[in-house]
């Protein structure tokens, strides 16, 4: 049985693993340390998943230009009534194909960072802004993280994101869903799906995957902010069906399920009060 240890940053978790409660005023920064579990698969369309247990860094900084929240670390290049243009970061984890039957002998997948610019159009809200629908539009370019570290080109991931505050009527819980397809470059469907001909074997052939339509996701994640403690969990699903690289033999899943929780415990805030109107 593979030992189970933390892998890097999963955005994924990032983006969960701060959040804050809503308030008209609310500390500058806030930070917390706690503890929580992620279920991802290797890769989408493994049909292989590992748990991991990590830390839950809990941090929230609410700067003019600079902020850390439920929708993760980002630079506001500019904020309006109905659209908002960000800097967005996500990134992927680390896997060792000795571990994966599908990639038995190829290269391990090394972790990514993704960074790109996102544009959030406000497309609607209730007349308390209790309820809200936003197109997200990030556009990044993943890197490998290595020695020699390389670029994936770009990775296009548009959602339709719905969040609720005091859902049904409990104060202080947040929920938030989103959906939308997924478009890749050929570098980064290559990097996950090609296979060279010096790996191939009798049941795995040579494979090159296009760039294009990477299938479909949908995002849910419910949270509390505590006086003294913050609570959330998280589900992914993802649905690769009509997928540029749906025949890849590395491809073994069209759909999967990815998930987690963590609860981080309050460790200081700022005396420094601003005016936001975060989640």
């Amino acid at each position: 049985m593979r030992r189970l240890a933390p892998r890097g940053a999963c955005a994924a978790a990032l983006a969960l693993f701060a959040t804050a409660a809503p308030a008209a005023e609310k500390p500058l920064w806030e930070f917390g340390l706690g503890v929580g579990a992620l279920e991802f698969p290797d890769y989408r369309g493994a049909d292989e998943t590992q748990v991991y247990p990590v830390p839950v860094p809990y941090f929230v900084y609410r700067g003019r230009f600079l902020k850390a929240d439920r929708d993760g670390l980002r630079g506001e290049l500019f904020d309006r009534e109905y659209a908002e243009l960000s800097l967005s970061v996500n990134g992927t984890i680390p896997v060792n194909s000795e571990d994966n039957s599908a990639r038995r002998g190829m290269p391990d997948l090394k972790p990514t960072l993704e960074l790109g610019p996102s544009l959030e159009l406000h497309l609607w809200h209730s007349a308390d802004r209790a309820t809200k629908l936003d197109l997200v539009m990030p556009l990044r370019v993943p890197i490998t993280l290595e020695s020699s570290p390389r670029s994936l080109q770009w990775l296009f991931a548009p959602r339709l994101n719905v969040d609720f505050e005091n859902v049904a009527g409990h104060a202080g819980w947040n929920f938030g869903a989103g959906v939308g397809p997924v478009f890749a470059a050929d570098k980064f469907h290559e990097y996950y799906y090609s296979v060279p001909a010096r790996f191939a074997t009798a049941g795995r052939p040579e494979y090159r995957a296009d760039g294009g339509y990477s299938g479909m996701h949908v995002l849910a994640a419910l949270s509390k902010r505590f006086p003294k403690y913050w609570f959330g969990a998280f589900l992914r699903y993802d649905w690769l069906g009509g997928a540029e690289f749906e025949d890849s033999p590395l491809t073994r899943r069209q759909n999967s399920l990815a998930g987690g929780f963590g609860i981080a415990w309050m460790i200081g805030e700022s005396k420094r009060r601003v005016e936001t109107d975060d989640e």
